[in-house]
């Protein structure tokens, strides 16, 4: 079979890649969380358990995932795509297939149906994204970053594609590596306690998980069981939006809240202005269209 230059050229870099992603991979997999292991057991987690789930191959330091949490900017997201007509027009029909869950837990709760709608399409586009990282390597990753070898593994793949200063990487590195020890913790905490297979969730490069982008503190202290089937799974509508609905009303929702009042409470649940502006727009646009 004859080839053409081009196609040699297209052959060659696509192989160049290949291995380049498999030598990315096969240094990420000679990374292990023994003292992370320790850490956990330290703190009362059974030691067969978490050798069992550490000795598994699919439990890696995750360097992809891991270092968009260091790239990201929430300023440069368009939230605006969000609030156009073909976008709410979604949601309001997600309101309606969804309508007498909504209205169950808006009397329950006294959450708008709207607002909890608008939540759903911002976060995960009504339940269609959830993200496609292990949560157990984004958390196992980023708390393991107390440690001065993991640390520099990042820190060269993060220089490597990009600038980024070594004192604020740092700095992000030491509050960040606290905070996911914490949120590890409550996440093998929820798969435990619900029996789930923690190498099966996937969600966020952040590690939030399902429709409703809860991170595991949330699980564990605002999840609810929304269709009664004795089982927290954020992946299920229900579940979903009964959550929100729990989760909005302890930071102090209320019926007929005002706009001022109804920010201070939604930037608990992500703190960008313009993520709670653009929600409050499509929760009005969403009355409008019910009128």
């Amino acid at each position: 079979m004859i080839f053409k230059r081009k196609n040699i050229e297209t052959i060659v870099i696509f192989l160049s890649l290949i291995i380049l992603c498999t030598k990315s991979f096969a240094k990420s997999n000679q990374i292990n969380f023994d003292e992370l292991k320790k850490r956990l057991i330290h703190n009362g987690f059974d030691k067969k358990v978490i050798e069992n789930i550490y000795k598994n191959s699919g439990v890696f330091f995750d360097v992809s995932s891991v270092s968009g949490y260091f790239r990201h900017n929430e300023s440069k997201l368009n939230y605006n795509q969000f609030s156009s007509y073909k976008n709410v027009n979604k949601a309001y029909k997600y309101l309606n297939k969804n309508k007498n869950k909504l209205k169950m837990v808006e009397k329950k709760y006294g959450v708008s149906k709207e607002i909890i709608t608008a939540i759903i399409l911002v976060e995960t586009k009504l339940g269609t994204y959830t993200g496609n990282r292990k949560v157990i390597n984004t958390f196992s990753t980023m708390a393991s970053l107390q440690e001065k070898s993991h640390r520099n593994a990042l820190w060269k793949e993060i220089t490597s594609k990009n600038k980024y200063p070594r004192k604020k990487f740092n700095e992000k590195a030491d509050n960040k590596s606290i905070w996911a020890f914490k949120e590890l913790k409550a996440y093998l905490q929820y798969t435990i306690s619900e029996n789930i297979d923690p190498l099966s969730i996937k969600g966020s490069y952040a590690g939030a998980i399902g429709i409703c982008q809860f991170i595991p503190s949330s699980i564990i202290s605002y999840a609810k069981d929304g269709n009664n089937d004795g089982k927290i799974d954020l992946f299920v509508h229900e579940d979903a939006i009964e959550s929100i609905a729990n989760y909005l009303k302890s930071f102090g929702w209320r019926p007929n809240i005002n706009n001022d009042k109804a920010s201070k409470v939604l930037f608990y649940y992500n703190r960008s202005m313009y993520y709670v502006n653009t929600l409050l727009k499509i929760q009005d646009l969403l009355k409008k269209m019910s009128k």
